[in-house]
């Protein structure tokens, strides 16, 4: 079925990509590699160019990669979207955007411009069609799987892509890398935002905002009771759950509990404070099913390491949706995202958009 059919591989220099190139070949597939720059110029009209980039060294699995300059659209979508989520006081997750507007979005403009039919990457995750309906589910390896950053897909996203890892462990990856010659078998995984050096976000919103640190700094740092007790170096340089760093002393250890950025300040109180059950969330889109008409019973993390907890899901007006956990989760988010499962099967996910907890700063 798949002799002839030509996929893009989206390449990354990492051995999981590598290696999703190499299994498609094994399969028949015409395999071509697209390497998508974000840091690069600026580019007004990004075109298609030949990379030197080499995957193997094994002359079975040697593939054509082109580049494909995105940095512009990287600024305007990914950086701008980072910026502007924690000035409004939320916290982004820049590489879960990036997925959708950078990698699908480059990879099927790349497989226009070559011809190819499918579009693939290395993530841990896999698809299937049943009932009428293109299926994304989690990878087998806990430890791996990366189906929360791809909620955000399309059925017309899903019905064109390939993801040979899902059934795959790590360690099971890297003994196939070496069997394919691939050059990074052994190469370590980065777990930082690319455009952030050093991930200290901190440091970095600070020098690419002029003149941001000196205008927020000095705003008050409020308790649980309403009493200033410090002040802080600006709301946009804290998250929700934080607890080193605040400058303050007590008998017992606090974290950042609220962010009021029309006032510049940041609520803290103990770890309790930071519980909560409720949230809503917006911006949503199903993959598992058509639509939520009326409340159904789930399984929801509200980030990449949280684990999945019973919820239910209760559609409200404005195409939100009110979530219910069936017990606490700590330090929820705004901006981040609530993804939702049925078993292994991702349902859809949407931002998180309000928390409800028992303390209301």
């Amino acid at each position: 079925m798949s002799a002839q059919k030509k996929v893009l591989v989206g390449i990354s220099g990492g051995v999981d990509s590598a290696v999703t190139a190499c299994l498609l070949l094994k399969q028949g597939y015409q395999v071509t590699g697209l390497n998508i720059k974000v840091l690069d110029s600026l580019d007004e009209s990004p075109s298609i160019q030949p990379s030197p980039l080499v995957i193997s060294d094994h002359p079975d699995f040697q593939i054509p990669v082109f580049t494909l300059n995105l940095s512009r659209k990287f600024r305007d979508d990914v950086i701008s979207y980072f910026h502007d989520d924690y000035l409004g006081g939320r916290t982004p997750n820049p590489c879960m955007v990036c997925n959708k507007k950078i990698k699908w979005f480059g990879l099927f403009e790349g497989a226009k411009m070559l011809d190819a039919e499918f579009v693939a990457t290395g993530h841990f995750a896999s698809t299937s069609f049943s009932d009428g309906r293109y299926r994304l589910y989690k990878g087998v390896d806990p430890e791996k799987d990366q189906s929360y950053f791809l909620w955000m897909l399309s059925q017309s996203d899903l019905a064109k892509t390939i993801l040979p890892l899902g059934a795959l462990t790590k360690p099971e990856v890297r003994k196939l890398a070496h069997s394919f010659g691939v050059r990074a078998a052994e190469k370590k995984e980065s777990q930082e935002i690319c455009f952030v050096p050093q991930d200290d976000y901190c440091s970095y919103l600070a020098g690419a905002i002029p003149g941001l640190a000196e205008k927020v700094a000095g705003g008050d740092i409020v308790d649980e009771t309403g009493k200033v007790i410090g002040k802080h170096r600006g709301y946009p340089f804290y998250t929700i759950g934080q607890r080193r760093g605040l400058g303050v002393s007590a008998k017992v250890p606090l974290y950042v509990t609220g962010l009021d950025t029309e006032h510049n300040r940041i609520y803290i109180g103990k770890k309790s404070a930071l519980e909560s059950r409720r949230l809503v969330t917006s911006g949503l889109n199903w993959i598992g099913i058509e639509t939520l008409s009326s409340p159904i019973e789930a399984l929801g993390k509200i980030r990449y390491h949280d684990r999945e907890t019973p919820c239910t899901m209760e559609p409200l007006d404005n195409d939100t949706v009110a979530v219910s956990f069936a017990s606490p989760k700590s330090a929820i988010a705004s901006g981040q995202a609530a993804v939702f499962y049925r078993d292994t099967e991702v349902l859809g996910g949407g931002f998180i958009s309000n928390v409800l907890h028992e303390f209301q700063p």
